[in-house]
């Protein structure tokens, strides 16, 4: 957002220069960007001279061009070449001789000694739009005839210099997002050293309604969308090109002046942030204006001559029979000011950031004024607001005020209350500060005190102050006023040593995430912030877990999240759409719940988990000259995720693996350890890739992380030497009922036989009907090896009798030959 400095010293008395009030403000929160120039005429018109038309002749070989010799005050009299159908001799004009240059459209262009149809032209006479002091090109400028040859151009013309300061706006400093909020908070600082330093607002006591000709009914049918609507009408107005000092006010800015109305409503905005909105009197139908939310599927053109389908959460401005305006965001293009209207009604309102900034963000329309609504404007400003705007339209578009202010508030804003305690403030600044100082702080910022004793204070912030509602949000406010730099920097650091036998979190996480990208993975990080309607639809992730923002950004971004799965699908389908199907991510990061009859208000209701997610999708080997391309499986992400558990000491052999139903998932398996929820891992679900638009199978795990962790502790990961003697393998096929799951047979092989069985392999499954019904047939190997000796026949046929006999007692497995 950019700042005017000589407009500021319009609302505020300094003496700094741009740089000091740059620093001043950047220590006050309003960081400074970036510091520039600006001219209301482009290059200053630096070079720019005044000449007489001594003769002016037909160009020989042009028709209309002229071949004129110009006395330019240096002597010897200059040929130049012109085109404008005004030129005579005896003029005094404009003229740019060789070697200036000028910035038509604000691009330079330099002037040359060029040959024109055969003729030499060593300059150029100028049009007003060519040395930018306005847009005409229909002729060349025509001086005064008492000007002087050889006159600077820039000493006629009153070039306006300034200097723009860029605000770096944070969303929640919106009440800086005007020229007398910046002022405001400059007089905060400054009024500590000179108390007699404060903002001055522009006076607006001479507003008066002149009749009540054009009265125009307001109905607002939704007060929590539209909480404040002030409006007024004016009639005779006369909509023409805005004064110059107005217009040099919004081009300072960037802006592009419109007409002297829409002007008026952007100098308002700018001045004191309240976005202002002018209607032409002629389109209100039955002049009646109504606040309300649009019908769902409603067609509305807007400004742009875009037609918008509108949802039933967009706020509109309609009149008996139509839309007129998406409220807070962007005009319709048959209520806008034209060069036709006579009648205004004028706009001043309060709208909740919420509605706005969604209705924004789904029409993708991002203008001045939904930058401020969606932050949240001051509801108390609208008069004001209305009545500046009602007098400057007076001033420069004549025509009266023909209605008393209707103003439609139905719940006051009340002040935001806290209690500051002495002993905070400087537990939080860390610093004792001056108690009077710190009243005389509170008073500069507008925060009234309406309590104190020994141990509190009670205070009462202003509403236009949407990001200061809690104790520690008014100790930041001293602490910025009184300032950063003035905080001393301890000689000492109070430290307390403790021992923690707790494993090092960031070095596992580091260790996961190396093991990881070794084997192909890539690291994502997603936004906390997601869409609250995943949850809201879902069963597993309970809508009334979800933690809301009081004031979210947008729909899409209102909700905490409580799983990592919905983040990383948005990247996956980013991915997709730009041709990057094969994919390998994780990510690591923290989800966010409210408990169960958890009250909003206590922080105690609130739990923060980290948890570890894994996708695969895409193909894990791509197609090349000697094999085929290999799709990624459930297993890719079964194995990727049981390493990880290795890895930190847990075996998943030792877990509790079970299938399970998720309503996101398919073929889930869920593994815990002494009922704690270890991991959770499967297929996604068709329905859910649908909604994503994903067109290829993912598969997903989320390793709560926290519970790994405190596991990895109680785990002590062994080493031994390799064995200098052989392993023996034996393979049994074994007729299963099909309830039987493959960690069924490790369980009870590994109890059987503790010592010499190293490990256990399935190589084939079989089902058919010559096995009966409810029967399977699991092909396993079993590896025998005794790290003292050489195991010997006897002693392996010892040890598989004693497996097959377990695995008939417990499983009622069956030996198939």
């Amino acid at each position: 957002m950019d700042i005017s400095y000589n407009w500021l010293k319009e609302y505020i008395k300094i003496d700094k220069s741009p740089e000091e009030v740059a620093e001043l403000l950047t220590s006050l929160g309003l960081e400074i960007g970036s510091i520039t120039e600006y001219e209301s005429v482009k290059g200053g018109l630096e070079g720019i001279i005044t000449g007489e038309v001594l003769s002016c002749k037909k160009h020989p070989n042009a028709d209309k061009l002229s071949v004129t010799t110009v006395d330019t005050g240096n002597g010897e009299p200059v040929q130049i070449v012109c085109g404008a159908p005004n030129v005579a001799a005896g003029q005094k004009v404009v003229v740019a001789p060789v070697g200036s240059t000028l910035y038509p459209d604000n691009k330079p262009f330099p002037i040359k000694k060029v040959k024109i149809r055969g003729e030499h032209s060593l300059g150029m006479i100028c049009a007003e739009d060519e040395i930018g002091t306005g847009k005409s090109h229909d002729g060349i400028i025509v001086l005064p005839d008492n000007v002087k040859p050889g006159t600077p151009v820039k000493e006629l013309f009153k070039i306006e210099r300034d200097t723009i300061l860029e605000v770096d706006l944070t969303p929640n400093r919106i009440d800086g997002a005007s020229h007398i909020g910046v002022a405001r908070d400059l007089a905060a600082a400054l009024s500590l050293s000179n108390p007699d330093t404060k903002t001055e607002w522009p006076s607006v006591n001479s507003f008066k309604p002149d009749n009540n000709n054009y009265p125009v009914k307001v109905t607002v049918e939704d007060t929590k969308a539209c909480p404040r609507y002030s409006s007024l009408t004016i009639s005779d107005v006369k909509v023409e090109e805005s004064p110059q000092w107005l217009k040099t006010r919004l081009t300072s800015l960037g802006m592009t002046p419109i007409n002297n109305i829409v002007d008026i409503t952007n100098f308002v905005l700018h001045e004191c942030g309240q976005p202002l909105h002018a209607f032409d009197g002629d389109q209100i139908k039955g002049d009646h204006v109504i606040v309300k939310t649009a019908d769902k599927g409603e067609k509305f053109i807007t400004l742009d001559e875009e037609e918008r389908e509108l949802h039933d959460d967009d706020l509109m401005i309609n009149n008996e029979k139509e839309g007129m305006c998406i409220a807070g965001v962007f005009g319709g293009i048959k209520s806008g000011v034209t060069q036709k209207t006579t009648k205004l009604f004028l706009e001043s309102a309060c709208f909740n950031p919420v509605y706005i900034r969604q209705t924004s963000r789904r029409h993708a329309l991002f203008t001045d004024a939904s930058f401020r609504f969606e932050r949240g404007t001051d509801p108390n400003i609208t008069i004001y607001a209305l009545k500046r705007a009602a007098l400057l339209i007076k001033e420069i578009a004549g025509g009266t005020i023909s209605s008393q202010i209707d103003d439609i508030y139905p719940v006051k804003a009340e002040d935001f209350k806290t209690t500051l305690k002495w002993k905070n403030i400087t537990r939080l600044t860390g610093k004792e500060i001056d108690r009077e100082l710190i009243k005389k702080i509170l008073t500069a910022l507008e925060i009234k005190i309406t309590d104190e004793n020994q141990e509190f204070l009670k205070v009462a912030i202003p509403p236009y102050r949407v990001d200061v509602q809690r104790e520690a949000d008014v100790i930041e406010e001293i602490l910025r006023v009184y300032g950063y730099n003035n905080i001393e920097t301890p000689l000492k650091v109070n430290s307390t040593i403790v021992y923690s036998n707790k494993p090092d979190n960031h070095k596992l996480r580091n260790i996961v995430a190396a093991q990881l990208t070794g084997a192909g993975f890539t690291e994502i990080m997603c936004n906390s912030l997601t869409k609250g309607a995943y949850y809201s639809k879902s069963e597993q992730f309970k809508d009334t877990n979800s933690v809301m923002l009081a004031n979210p950004l947008s729909a899409d971004l209102n909700t905490m999240r409580q799983t990592l799965f919905y983040g990383g699908l948005e990247t996956i389908k980013h991915n997709s759409n730009r041709q990057n199907p094969n994919l390998k991510l994780f990510e690591q990061g923290n989800c966010y719940y409210l408990k169960e009859d958890g009250d909003k208000g206590v922080q105690k209701s609130y739990i923060e988990k980290e948890k570890l997610a894994l996708f695969i999708t895409g193909e894990t080997v791509p197609q090349n000259h000697t094999s085929q391309a290999l799709k990624s499986s459930f297993y890719d992400i079964k194995s990727h995720s049981e390493n990880i558990l290795i890895r930190l000491g847990i075996e998943p052999s030792k877990t509790d693996i079970k299938c399970c139903k998720y309503e996101n998932m398919t073929n889930a398996l869920h593994y815990s350890y002494k009922n704690s929820s270890l991991m959770t891992l499967g297929s996604v679900s068709k329905k859910v890739l649908k909604e994503f638009d994903i067109d290829q199978p993912v598969y997903f795990a989320e390793i709560e992380w926290e519970t790994l962790i405190n596991l990895t502790k109680k785990s002590n990961i062994l080493y031994s030497e390799l064995s200098r003697f052989p392993e023996v393998t034996r393979d049994l096929s074994l007729l299963l009922n099909k309830s039987v799951q493959f960690k069924d047979i490790e369980k009870t092989a590994y109890k059987a036989e503790k010592k010499l069985l190293k490990n256990i392999s399935l190589f084939d499954i079989y089902e058919g009907e010559k096995l009966g019904e409810g029967k399977k047939s699991y092909a396993v190997t079993f590896t025998l090896q005794d790290s003292s000796k050489t195991l010997n026949d006897k002693q392996i046929d010892k040890i598989m009798q004693k497996l097959i006999k377990a695995l008939e007692k417990e499983l009622n497995a069956q030996l198939r030959s």
